[in-house]
This record gives C-alpha cells, structure tokens and sequence, in this order.
C-alpha cells in the first residue's frame, strides 16, 4: 500500500463512516478497484483507520462522554454494544469471507438503499427528542438492530441503528446522534481486536505500515468532523431517501462493471 492509497481510503472512511451508506463497503470497493484488497495490511488498514474517525465523535460530543455525572449514558452504550460484539465473534470466519466479496457488498449496498427510501414513511411519531430519553431497553434493541450490518457487511452500521432507533420511535436527529455514540465502544472493540489479530498473524507492524495507520488516522478524524456536521444538517432537513438512492446508484454500478466489464477482485 502506498501512502495515496492510505490517504484516499482514509478519505473515504472519515466521509461514510457516519453516514447510512457503508464506509465498509466503500473501502472494499475501492481496495479492490486499486488492486490492493488482497493485502492483509489492507484489511487490517481499513478497520484500524476507523479509529480516527470515531475519535471525532468524541471531540465533537466531549461534554457527553466525559459526563461521569450522568452514568446512565455508559450503560446505555454498554448494553447496545453487547449484541454486536457477541455475533461479531462467533462469526469472525463468516464477517472476514464476507468483507472479501464486493459483489455481496454491492448487494447490500442496493438491499439497504431500497429500505431508506422508505424509512421516514415508515417510523412516523416519534417520542423520544433527547438522548436521555432513551430506555436501557430501546438502547438493547437498537444494538440488535446493528448486528444486521454484522452479519451483513454493507448494509451499514450506522444505517442499520439509525434505523434501529427510529423503529424505536427516536427522532431522526437522536436517531443519528446515538448511532455516533454507539460507534465508539464498537469500534473500538472492533479496532483492537483487528490490531492484535494482525500481529498474531503477521507479527509486528513495520515502520512504513505505522506510518500509514497514523496518516490514515488523522485523515480520517479531520475528514469525519465535517462529514457528522453536514449530516446532521441533512438529515434534519432532507430525511433518509437521498442517501438510499445513492446506495442504490453505487451498488448498482458496482454490479454492472463487474458482471458486463470486468469482475471484481474477490479475496
């Protein structure tokens, strides 16, 4: 991997990571398009640089993670966390066969592009207007929600608990914002865990592959700040069906090079 490789994947994380559009999805598409998906420090690059965008969450809503006054919040992540975690590692084999198939992703790229052009119609009336607002019980609901983009690589984490939030009549603003939330204890685990995986398997990072994690990281944190705040502000105003329809047009171009032109790179 070189260092405009690094950079550009990194771009592409920091933009969809928060977004209902699969940042997975696009960095395997776009791995396999440079012809470096097959690279286990590719694999390895594209969850790790998921730290530099989570970390954006923090600094943007760092009054809220280091509130220790209020530890409901904490609990709240921790329970809707769990799901995920205990699905993500039963089936660890299944997720890594998955994530090397940019067809199954396109698919589910087109599969959740068709479900948001209809969410808003579908979750109308919603209750809960304050992240405080939310029960133990509807964050646990809205975790199992998020092991749908688990056991479905590309149909997107932060779409599938957006979703899972306002099935559990959030509106679409704390819908999105706890998704932000709930990103960082799972990506953290998900990072860490990818990081040691690495190094049990391929032994300790060189010097050049540090170097990339680091300039992946800090893309991605710059890029990921500016992404959450135009999203919020679309979201608020536009609603979901724009981003289905653009999951819909990715998905299927991505189908169309590879089964009329030439056949993705399957890993």
């Amino acid at each position: 991997m070189e260092t405009a490789h690094a950079i550009l994947l990194a771009i592409i994380e920091g933009l969809t990571e928060f977004l209902p559009v699969s940042s997975t999805g696009h960095m395997i598409i776009a791995s396999s398009g440079l012809g470096i998906a097959d690279l286990p420090f590719t694999k390895t690059f594209t969850v790790a640089i998921q730290l530099g965008a989570i970390l954006a969450v923090v600094a943007l809503y760092w009054k809220k993670f280091v509130n220790f006054k209020d530890p409901k919040f904490y609990i709240k992540l921790a329970i809707a966390v769990v799901p995920a975690l205990i699905i993500g590692k039963l089936l660890d084999d299944y997720i890594d066969e998955k994530l090397g198939n940019p067809v199954f992703i396109a698919f589910s790229l087109v599969g959740g592009g068709i479900i948001l052009l209809f969410i808003d119609k579908l979750f109308r009336n919603p209750v809960i207007k304050e992240e405080k607002e939310i029960s133990y019980m509807r964050a646990f609901f809205i975790g199992c929600w998020q092991v749908l983009a688990v056991i479905f690589p590309g149909l997107s984490r932060s779409g599938a608990t957006i979703i899972g939030g306002m099935q559990q009549k959030l509106t679409r603003d704390v819908a999105a914002e706890f998704s932000f939330f709930l990103a960082v204890p799972t990506m953290l685990a998900a990072t860490g865990y990818k990081l040691l995986k690495h190094v049990k398997d391929n032994g300790m990072f060189s010097k050049d592959e540090f170097s990339l994690l680091m300039i992946g990281n800090i893309v991605a944190f710059v890029v990921a700040i500016l992404a959450i705040k135009v999203f919020i502000g679309m979201v608020k105003k536009y609603g979901f069906r724009i981003w289905g329809v653009y999951r819909i047009i990715v998905g299927g171009l991505v189908l169309l090079i590879h089964y009329f032109f030439f056949p993705l790179q399957v890993i």
